[in-house]
């Protein structure tokens, strides 16, 4: 019976090894795909879908395929036991099961109406968006690049501007959402599809603030294609790259921002609290980001004074400068503030300092070293969403809830730019055209 049980365990472990081979097969395919496609695009100058929204309809066929293609388990594992001793959520379980002692981890809450055969799938599980590989691993490459390229002239000379959409317009847009989404909770309460009290004013803020990122990716690589007006393509690029920080700082604080009483009602100590560490997160950020890349400038000063040879050796320095950069998200993260707002000003700072000081190969390898994994990053990501959908066990669709969520992005888009450029067209000398308003609204 021992060697009976070490053999099953070996033979799970190695069916485990080739599951992950499997899933990293399936995005190396997605990949080649888009690539393909992207080829496709660029040959034939084929403009109205952009190769992200391939990735994104590539990873839906094959997360439809997954879905239901891949053996389901057994019955066992989508049925659910009581425990009725237990008042919350451990986040390790020990259960013995005739003198058997197993270790079970948390992975998530799942909604009763979406408990199904499918529950116990590996394939599935291991396929399903994971925030962890998201935010440490795809989205910092995507938020550096966009910091080290920026094209700092027209950027500083539109800074207020981008500054005034990313802050203002970014909370403007949380604050219209969170209301809009507010009033159709409560149309839905009415109509019985909600319970009273499942949704609060602050989770619908929560909503506002996850929403109000912009990411016109397909906009501007047309944009960038067709060499449209600088300042607009300006605009629109930094309003996006900052907004992203903006929303991920404003997501937290108001998850922290708890009223004692009512979850509904106005606390001021709590507001004044969140606003607190909002400012505070946001400039513990900026400042350790800059400090990083600060010490790389000063690295990469010291090797063009012949202080040291490292710039002799192109691939070191080039390892040298990514790992540091990279240490600014990480150091972010571990200090309990934000790592997309460090590695962005990290980019920002070391594209007007570092940059300059890398030896003539240093400069060429990183720039291509960040374009590249900016360019694998995004695509793997929009593959992630469009396998998110099928993959994912345990979505909710609400038609009335999604109808509120597109009208609530549209007018609070409207809300965002139109009053904003007006009032920025008062004090700029170049003004910002109807027409700019337009394409910036419907970008966003």
């Amino acid at each position: 019976m021992e060697k009976l049980k070490k053999y099953v365990s070996v033979k799970d472990e190695d069916h485990f090894y080739h599951q992950g081979a499997v899933e990293l097969l399936i995005f190396n395919f997605l990949l080649i795909l888009t690539i393909l496609t992207i080829w496709l695009f660029k040959n034939h100058r084929f403009r109205f879908l952009h190769e992200t929204g391939g990735a994104m309809l590539y990873g839906l066929v094959m997360g439809l395929i997954i879905r239901y293609v891949t053996k389901s388990p057994d019955v066992e594992s989508g049925t659910v036991y009581e425990c009725e001793k237990l008042k919350s959520g451990p986040s390790t379980l020990l259960i013995n099961i005739t003198n058997q002692v197993y270790e079970y981890q948390y992975k998530r809450e799942i909604s009763h109406h979406n408990v199904n055969g499918h529950q116990g799938n590996a394939m599935l599980q291991k396929m399903t968006f994971d925030p962890s590989i998201f935010f440490n691993i795809l989205l910092p490459p995507i938020i550096f690049h966009a910091g080290y390229s920026l094209k700092k002239r027209h950027f500083f000379r539109n800074l207020g501007s981008i500054l005034t959409y990313a802050f203002l317009g970014t909370a403007i847009s949380c604050i219209v959402i969170g209301l809009i989404m507010y009033g159709f909770v409560k149309a839905m309460v009415h109509m019985g599809q909600l319970k009273q009290g499942e949704f609060h004013f602050t989770d619908c803020l929560y909503f506002g603030s996850l929403m109000s990122a912009t990411d016109p990716v397909t906009v501007l690589a047309i944009f960038h294609e067709l060499n449209v007006d600088t300042d607009l393509y300006t605009l629109l690029f930094g309003e996006s790259v900052l907004n992203d920080a903006v929303a991920i700082v404003l997501t937290h604080s108001i998850s922290i921002y708890s009223p004692k009483e009512n979850p509904n009602a106005f606390d001021a100590a709590a507001f004044f609290q969140s606003v607190g560490n909002f400012l505070g997160i946001f400039a513990g950020s900026f400042a350790m980001g800059s400090s990083y890349a600060v010490v790389t400038a000063l690295i990469s000063f010291m090797h063009l004074t012949k202080f040291t040879k490292l710039c002799e050796f192109p691939m070191l320095e080039t390892g040298l400068f990514f790992l540091l950069s990279w240490s600014a998200f990480l150091s972010a993260e571990a200090a309990g503030l934000t790592g997309i707002v460090a590695v962005l000003f990290c980019g920002v700072t070391q594209a007007h300092y570092t940059y300059n000081n890398l030896s003539p190969d240093s400069k060429m390898r990183t720039k291509q070293l960040f374009e590249f994994m900016n360019f694998l990053a995004e695509n793997v990501i929009f593959c992630y969403m469009g396998l998110a959908l099928f993959t994912f066990q345990n979505h909710i669709f609400n038609p009335l809830f999604i109808f509120g969520a597109l009208v609530a992005v549209f007018v609070a888009r409207a809300s965002n730019i139109y009053p904003l450029s007006f009032l920025l067209n008062l004090g700029r000398k170049q003004k910002i055209p109807g027409n700019f308003q337009h394409m910036m609204m419907f970008s966003g």
